[in-house]
């Protein structure tokens, strides 16, 4: 099975877990917070989940080991580091850096966001990711417009100048 590397601010709570269920093992779960990795240790502790592995991380300063993964999800992480009030631009820029320093070439990358549109998303990965596919998310309308409460999109990474480098 391919690696995973799981972004996520509540790793515990949801796609490790289902991600182990499905017949996956190879998986990492990173946090910038040694609490939050220690609660996740003990969620996946209490569901006899021991084959995953849990690492503190800044993803957006990651380790030189945080590399080779085939897979990248995240679920709350971008739109945590958007939020930021000290200089969210150049943190994007540098999430957006650290994606493709740890993501393989032709790699996935499955994002899931409630402050982006899609449109938004293709945008800020459009460096080096193309769209690969939008996933179905809920609806609504209002005022006669219909629109998605969130954006759920897969990309794959290009090969970039970077990668013929390294």
């Amino acid at each position: 099975m391919p690696q995973c590397l799981i972004l996520e601010l509540e790793m515990g709570f949801s796609w490790l877990n289902l991600l182990v269920k499905h017949g996956f093992s190879n998986i990492t779960g990173i946090d910038y917070s040694p609490s939050a990795i220690k609660l996740s240790a003990s969620i996946l502790e209490k569901e006899g989940l021991s084959n995953i592995n849990l690492k503190v991380e800044d993803f957006l300063s990651p380790s030189t080991k945080l590399s080779g993964f085939h897979v990248c999800v995240d679920k709350g992480t971008y739109d945590a580091i958007s939020l930021n009030p000290d200089n969210a631009v150049e943190k994007r820029k540098q999430y957006v850096m650290s994606l493709s320093r740890v993501l393989e070439v032709k790699g996935f990358f499955l994002i899931t966001s409630c402050n982006w549109t899609k449109a938004e998303l293709l945008d800020a990965f459009s460096e080096g990711f193309e769209l690969f596919e939008e996933l179905p998310t809920p609806k609504f309308s209002f005022g006669g417009r219909s629109g998605n409460t969130v954006a759920a999109l897969v990309f794959q990474k290009r090969e970039t100048s970077l990668d013929k480098i390294s």
